[in-house]
């Protein structure tokens, strides 16, 4: 019973990073691509658990959490306070774009079986969420939101089931990775809406006082089955053959599997849009707190205004997006991506700090396999990170010439250059006493 309940507590790393952003990537992906794609959201399901543990472990081995960890690593150094604003701009903006996605995604659930006008619903959504958030704490939230989760999860893998895939194309398209033409923005998206940066400071707060072992386990398992249920939705999205759309989606789903297929894709969107539009928030101020907060007092309680604020500000964006009728799925595609983007400086702090043995100890630092299992995603991240910011720049200029293969050759270069000075201040760091 300890163990399912320390499932259902780390589902709030699922429930954070399952929410329409997910769903709208990954049933996109399926409907333009088929399986081709499932490599992706499999690389990023390891992604997540490495990173998601290595966050955690360093509040389990520290006391700190992360962001507080992230800033007195950089203290006595003249980059501290760019750092600071660098990891807190980051995760406010990648916070903001994604809880404009889930107030978007959660709102189009809820219209496709309601007749409930859209702004009406999206004032409701942020009700509810800012009640959960003001009287609730975070434990409670995560205790909530795995029972979400789970009745979430339950809905996309039986319809997934249901559809039929063929075991060989689904093999295929786990172990065969592939890039089709076009797919870039799609690929980047998979990796950023399932490997959320503000994830790894949330996940790192909800490990306070928890054993490492525990961690570990209840951990793994929630991720795993989050990556299953994203990997579902891709399955789900191959259903559709035109162009891609809720509605398109629930049509396809209700004519080939019958109408109660629709209703479950709709209360799927609706509950991953409410779950995510809590957790964005509450990421947001857990990791200003950790910034910001000096152990004076109550300054940065979960009760305090300074704490309150952060939410609120990054709720109240999700909600004006919402208000002013944006086209939901070109919104959310590119608030994952954007994530993706923002990635890789939040994995080459967390792959300092993991390795600096005074912080650590002996015990918890990271071990040779840690070491290259998260070194190949941080190298990954930064790779796909700068393909799309080199790709936006040929786009912006009308360098239509450059082609996706050159632009992975140049980041690939690019990545082997940064890796280089990272390389060397993880040493230095292995080796202090």
């Amino acid at each position: 019973m300890r163990r399912l309940m320390q499932i259902l507590f780390w589902s709030v790393i699922s429930a954070a990073f399952i929410g329409p952003g997910t769903l709208t990537t990954a049933a996109s992906a399926g409907s333009r691509y088929g399986f081709a794609l499932l490599w992706a959201l499999l690389f990023s399901t390891v992604a997540c658990v490495v990173l998601q543990e290595a966050s955690a472990r360093v509040t389990v081995a520290s006391g700190k959490p992360l962001a507080k960890a992230i800033r007195q690593q950089f203290a006595d150094r003249a980059a501290g306070v760019l750092v600071v604003f660098l990891v807190l701009g980051a995760i406010l903006l990648g916070c903001a774009a994604y809880e404009a996605g889930n107030i978007l995604g959660s709102v189009a659930g809820a219209g496709l079986q309601t007749s409930i006008p859209p702004r009406l619903f999206t004032i409701v959504i942020g009700l509810i969420s800012g009640a959960l958030l003001y009287f609730g704490t975070t434990r409670t939230i995560a205790r909530v939101l795995g029972v979400v989760v789970a009745l979430m999860g339950a809905t996309f893998l039986v319809t997934a089931a249901i559809v039929g895939p063929s075991l060989g194309n689904l093999i295929r398209g786990m172990f065969v990775p592939s890039l089709p033409a076009g797919s870039s923005l799609l690929v980047l998206g998979l990796i950023g809406t399932t490997v959320v940066p503000y994830n790894l400071f949330l996940g790192s707060a909800v490990a306070a006082g928890q054993k490492l072992g525990e961690v570990r386990f209840g951990l793994t398992i929630a991720i795993v089955f989050g990556g299953v249920i994203s990997m579902g939705v891709l399955v789900v999205g191959t259903v559709v053959a035109g162009e891609f759309g809720f509605a398109a989606l629930a049509d396809a789903l209700a004519s080939q599997l019958g109408g109660w297929a629709g209703v479950f894709f709709a209360f799927g969107l609706f509950a991953a849009g409410i779950s995510s539009a809590i957790t964005a928030p509450l990421a947001a101020a857990i990791t200003a707190r950790g910034l910001f907060d000096t152990d004076d007092g109550d300054r940065w309680s979960e009760r305090s205004p300074r704490f309150r604020a952060v939410w609120l500000g990054v709720l109240t964006v999700g909600v004006f997006f919402g208000l002013i009728d944006i086209r939901p799925i070109p919104a959310i595609i590119v608030a994952q991506a954007l994530n993706g983007v923002l990635l890789p400086f939040v994995a080459v702090f967390l792959f300092i700090v993991v390795n600096d043995r005074r912080l650590m100890g002996d015990s918890a630092i990271n071990g040779a396999l840690a070491n290259i299992l998260m070194g190949l995603v941080v190298a990954v991240t930064i790779v796909l990170g700068v393909f799309k910011s080199t790709q936006a720049i040929t786009s912006a200029f009308d360098w239509a010439r450059v082609d996706d293969r050159t632009l992975l050759t140049i980041s690939a270069l690019v990545t082997a250059v940064l890796v280089l000075p990272i390389a060397r201040d993880v040493r230095k760091r292995r080796t202090a006493s």
